[in-house]
């Protein structure tokens, strides 16, 4: 059996476009900002974009926006489409970003979604492969938003968010692909790309557990998978605890260790404000 952090749920459901979400998404109750700063959270998924604006306590002052995720994606055009994205959006102080890859200091040094030439799971194009690393992330959206920036992996992200705090604390997110965090006393280790070490069967974690997958093989034979890449984690890790998010971890209830949560994949959004309280030479 598992079970969900207290007031952590998936959020309401939002429409597919920026178009179509209405009023709400385009107007903020500004009436309702504090001295305390507003921050721009961004979600960088591998089929989706999501954004919305947290007040200081980290509640959720417009329902979030979505775009798809198109592919091929070089960096500029990335950046666009989040400026497009979010500008709607008003009222915010400062701008986090969760991006699915290696991130030191607002730069990219991995993107495995991104330099493909038509999405996971499709063939690298080297073109996108140069363009994408090194690519200043956090410099190009602070140019486009006026705003300064933070970037970080969007697992990294989630774990600030569910985290207890106390003793060794693993994440693991579910979706497009799978994202690993490692926090220690509620603090961030170094980011490890265990998704794209060799799993079972000569594929990786990434190849075996991610949606392409689940789609593939159904949700029976994608559990057991998931049990044994739990297994496998806490050999390698030893952690105390185990958090699983992302958009397919619904698919685990009542199918992991009672010890383990289960959490909304809003965190991805919610997280966004403590990447502001990490000291700024990590992000």
């Amino acid at each position: 059996m598992t079970h969900r952090v207290p007031g952590r749920g998936s959020g309401p459901r939002t429409k597919s476009s920026v178009e179509e979400m209405g009023d709400d998404a385009r107007r903020l109750d500004l009436s309702a900002r504090t001295k305390t700063p507003t921050t721009l959270a961004i979600d960088i998924g591998g089929t989706g974009l999501k954004a919305s604006v947290l007040d200081s306590a980290g509640k959720l002052m417009a329902r979030r926006v979505r775009v798809k995720t198109t592919y091929p994606c070089p960096p500029d055009q990335l950046a666009d489409t989040l400026a497009s994205l979010v500008a709607p959006l008003r009222g915010f102080d400062r701008v986090s970003v969760g991006f699915p890859g290696v991130v030191r200091k607002g730069v990219v040094l991995t993107a495995p979604h991104f330099v493909t030439r038509s999405g996971p799971g499709s063939p690298v194009d080297q073109k996108l492969l140069v363009a994408w690393t090194g690519f200043a992330l956090a410099d190009a959206m602070e140019t486009r938003l006026g705003h300064p920036v933070r970037v970080a992996n969007d697992a990294d992200i989630q774990g600030l968010e569910v985290v207890s705090g106390t003793g060794v604390e693993f994440v693991v997110t579910l979706g497009t692909g799978v994202g690993t965090a490692l926090l220690v006393d509620g603090k961030l280790a170094s980011h490890l790309e265990l998704a794209h070490h060799p799993f079972r069967k000569g594929e990786t974690y990434d190849e075996q557990l991610g949606n392409e997958a689940l789609q593939r093989i159904g949700a029976k034979k994608w559990r057991k998978r998931v049990n044994k890449a739990v297994a496998n984690f806490h050999e390698l890790i030893n952690y105390d605890r185990l958090y699983v998010g992302g958009g397919n971890a619904s698919e685990l209830n009542g199918h992991l260790d009672q010890s383990v949560t289960i959490v909304g994949n809003i965190a991805g959004i919610l997280g966004g404000i403590k990447l502001w309280d990490m000291p700024a030479d990590v992000t």
